[in-house]
């Protein structure tokens, strides 16, 4: 039996698409490894939007290579969006590859297995618009929780952001389409949908003329089995009242917005050519928690935008220390080979964008660590996810917490819990970014 091994880098959606082809390769029968010593073959997902991110993947078929050095592995195919970034330069560089291939091409994952066991060293990059957006997937996820990536590709053109070269224009998945995997996902014991996109909020637009997220939300809530729906990729200018007034009302989904803002000075969203200002972006913000006082904001901010004086440095601190967001992820800016930011004047110094990026995430670790001391007494519900039987406690998220992503809640319970169980769970502690607690039966 054929034995192929998957490593998916990156972001959720690329997840998704590592998933498909695990569903293929398992449709022919083929034996997926977990283990890669004795692969017939290791598929590298890659990610490319970030020169971190291209680094991870880089280190990862250097590892790979050196497994197949050593002759405990045979083959080498790397796909992705790396493979869409540097085609020929991952053969030329590479040899020890033996098949890139573009994400056009992952729905004949097998057929190109088949060619690189033969001998042959594939590339295979069709059109990015040949990407499946439907098919089956075998979850790499636990089971009770899933991703349901509604659409891809991007369409906002954000001056630092290679990912509309890397996968092409919006392209959002058909209404019914996502009704019937989201209604596959919920037979198959999935208690928690997590819907993703590039942009989430601008579904249906370019398909129906109109953004649909609203309905496509009011339509999943009615499927049996889901009890949570979150939603990921939110961009301000497309949080219209009609999707906070489905969200307020309807008790499935989750009073949790990933809202990507990336800056706060005027001047820098204008040059990142980013849709709304700084008044925008305000608005947005009090809009989501006029409608849902207890809502949880994620967002992640850029430092070291080229142009970024400390000026605007100042505008962006002041704004996170006045917004208090629940969560933020920051990161400093990655000049990308054909973005109109790669080569903007007035690039910022690495060492001050290391230096405004921990200024920028203390200021936000004190914020949470007040907002979670709030919550000291409080009672919430828990989505339990592990055991650890050396401090006999649990571990599990509150509808505040995405997973792979934000904190978690600890806690202590007389009761036996199997991940994928709801616990009901009183908070009497803080740890950082996560919580404590005690169950309440």
């Amino acid at each position: 039996m054929i034995r192929v091994g998957m490593i998916s880098l990156g972001c959720p959606k690329n997840q998704v698409d590592a998933e498909r082809m695990l569903a293929s390769l398992d449709e022919k029968e083929y034996q997926i490894a977990d283990c890669y010593d004795g692969a017939d073959a290791v598929i590298i997902n890659t990610c490319g939007f970030i020169d971190a991110a291209k680094q991870e993947a880089i280190d990862n078929i250097l590892e790979i290579a050196q497994l197949k050095e050593e002759g405990t592995v045979k083959k080498i195919i790397v796909t992705g969006c790396l493979s869409e970034v540097y085609k020929e330069e991952i053969f030329k560089e590479m040899p020890e590859v033996d098949a890139v291939v573009g994400i056009g091409a992952i729905g004949r994952i097998t057929e190109i297995i088949d060619r690189v066991l033969a001998g042959e060293r594939v590339s295979d990059l069709p059109s990015k618009y040949d990407l499946p957006l439907v098919g089956e997937r075998l979850l790499t996820t636990p089971e009770y929780w899933a991703y349901l990536k509604i659409a891809d590709g991007c369409s906002n053109r954000c001056a630092y952001c290679s990912i509309p070269y890397i996968r092409g224009n919006y392209r959002s998945v058909d209404f019914e389409t996502v009704l019937e995997e989201a209604a596959q996902l919920a037979a198959s014991g999935v208690k928690e949908l997590i819907l993703i996109a590039q942009d989430t909020t601008a579904y249906g637009m370019e398909k129906y003329g109109r953004l649909r997220l609203p309905e496509l939300l009011e339509a999943i809530c009615k499927i049996d089995g889901i009890e949570w729906i979150r939603i990921l990729y939110c961009y301000p200018d497309k949080i219209t009242d009609e999707l906070l007034e489905v969200m307020a009302r309807e008790p499935k989904i989750l009073h949790y917005i990933d809202l990507p803002l990336q800056h706060a000075d005027d001047k820098i969203l204008k040059a990142m050519n980013r849709h709304g200002d700084s008044a925008l972006l305000r608005d947005v913000v009090g809009r989501i928690r006029s409608a849902m006082p207890d809502a949880v904001i994620r967002t992640t901010m850029m430092v070291g935008f080229p142009g970024e004086g400390e000026e605007e440095f100042e505008h962006l601190a002041e704004f996170v220390n006045e917004m208090e967001f629940d969560r933020l992820g920051c990161f400093s800016f990655s000049p990308q080979e054909g973005t109109p930011a790669f080569d903007m004047e007035d690039q910022v110094d690495e060492s001050v964008k290391v230096r405004r990026g921990e200024i920028i995430m203390q200021d936000q670790l004190e914020i949470v660590t007040l907002k979670n001391e709030e919550r000291i007494g409080k009672s919430c519900r828990v989505l339990v996810e592990d055991y650890d039987s050396y401090s006999d406690s649990y571990s599990g998220r509150t509808y505040m917490d995405a997973p792979e992503i934000d904190g978690v809640i600890r806690f202590t319970s007389s009761r036996n819990y199997e991940p994928g169980d709801f616990a009901d769970v009183t908070v009497i502690g803080v740890n950082d970014y996560d919580l404590i607690g005690r169950d309440n039966s």
